[in-house]
């Protein structure tokens, strides 16, 4: 009598095939029944996971980089701060030009010092860290790693009031010259 001749056949089962032991693992059954159930549940995710993507607005809540900021008669002969755009606009004679009072070194406001024996009677200096910078916005001490940025400014066609354009970083020696 052969090995096979022994083997009993499970119930309803093929009497050539062994009965599954526990230690052979996953059958292939189970490995395509698993596979296919990872499919559906994957294809079904998908579609969930973009409609729950698509009621979240593709939107950025910071402030505009152009803005204006208020009629040319508000600046008058020397530096204004404009607080809630934190930059400064400074007018000498018929020139303008405005320099950001974000300091370069972690973002601080600086505050304009006026210091009389400073080139140009005033400095920027920043209360968080200590930087300082020049009158022109160069740094000269502490840790800010460059100077202040400086901006371009136009004048609105429709109400003539002064616009900041932080988008369009100028030169130092940029200026906006107006005509009474």
């Amino acid at each position: 009598m052969s090995s096979s001749d022994n083997e009993q056949p499970a119930e309803g089962g093929n009497p050539t095939v062994p009965e599954k032991s526990k230690e052979q693992g996953v059958s292939r059954r189970g490995f395509v029944g698993s596979a296919g159930l990872a499919t559906v549940g994957l294809a079904l995710a998908i579609p969930a996971a973009m409609s729950f993507r698509s009621v979240i607005p593709n939107v950025l809540y910071e402030p505009p980089r152009r803005f204006k900021v208020g009629a040319l008669e508000r600046f008058t002969e020397g530096g204004v701060f404009v607080a809630e755009h934190r930059v400064f606009i400074f007018r000498e004679q018929d020139t303008l030009h405005c320099i950001g009072a974000i300091c370069s070194h972690l973002g601080c406001t600086v505050q304009l010092a006026k210091m009389p024996d400073a080139e140009g009677g005033f400095e920027f200096h920043c209360p968080c860290h200590g930087s300082l910078f020049r009158a022109d916005g160069t740094n000269f001490a502490g840790p800010a790693p460059r100077p202040l940025d400086y901006y371009t400014l136009e004048i609105a066609v429709d109400d003539g009031q002064l616009i900041v354009d932080k988008s369009r970083p100028a030169d130092k020696l940029w200026r906006l010259t107006v005509r009474s």
